[in-house]
């Protein structure tokens, strides 16, 4: 093996070092939403504010995170590259490897949307989108015309959408579970709904319209 194959082959071993952890990979599903200062991270994940800041200087140094300061904050935002193509594929791997996810992204029991015809039917208003992120995820970012109900209050706030309206239901991407449980729970109320196969990320990394925290 050639020296600079062995360099690139360690260079990606420290990069997957940088992702074997839990954590870490929750942090970027987090910062995938939008820009979100430290304590703000601690919310979302229920990390401490020494382990987040700790991880978020492991992603920084590796390249996955930016940081801005805003005041006396510090912002975090995703760093260049398709590192959400990377989560995607990690993702996949792991959907691979189970067999009960594997069938809920094939839709055997929950039927799929895909994001084009999500849009068309957006520019037709003839559809109902729901967002079942955690409210501080939505407030960084959304799709066009979402109500956000996270998917905890759903039961209680179901009088809130429309009774006789198809609904898209969406979270974070292809393998967030929140989506395929949230059109369970609706079609057990006898509402039509379907979810967005790609979730937020995906839609917002092709380049579809969204709705950004001002």
């Amino acid at each position: 093996m050639k020296n600079a194959e062995i360099e690139f082959l360690t260079g990606s071993a420290g990069f997957a070092h940088t992702l074997g952890s839990a954590p870490r990979l929750h942090l970027l599903e987090q910062i995938a939403q939008g820009e979100f200062a430290v304590e703000q991270l601690v919310a979302l994940t229920g990390l401490s504010v020494a382990n987040t800041s700790q991880h978020l200087q492991q992603l920084r140094r590796a390249g996955f995170v930016q940081a801005r300061r805003d005041g006396k904050r510090v912002l975090y935002r995703l760093g260049s590259g398709p590192i959400v193509q990377l989560l995607d594929a990690l993702a996949l791997y792991a959907q691979h490897q189970r067999s009960e996810l594997q069938a809920l992204s094939r839709g055997d029991h929950v039927e799929a949307i895909t994001g084009n015809e999500l849009l068309a039917r957006l520019q037709e208003a003839s559809i109902t989108v729901l967002d079942v992120r955690p409210a501080q995820e939505f407030a960084a970012g959304h799709l066009p015309g979402a109500i956000n109900i996270p998917f905890e209050d759903l039961q209680r706030r179901l009088g809130e959408l429309p009774a006789n309206a198809e609904i898209a239901a969406y979270c974070r991407g292809p393998y967030c579970v929140l989506s395929v449980q949230a059109v369970a729970a609706l079609r057990q109320h006898g509402l039509h709904a379907r979810r967005l196969g790609s979730g937020y990320d995906d839609w917002q990394a092709a380049g579809l319209p969204v709705v950004k925290a001002a």
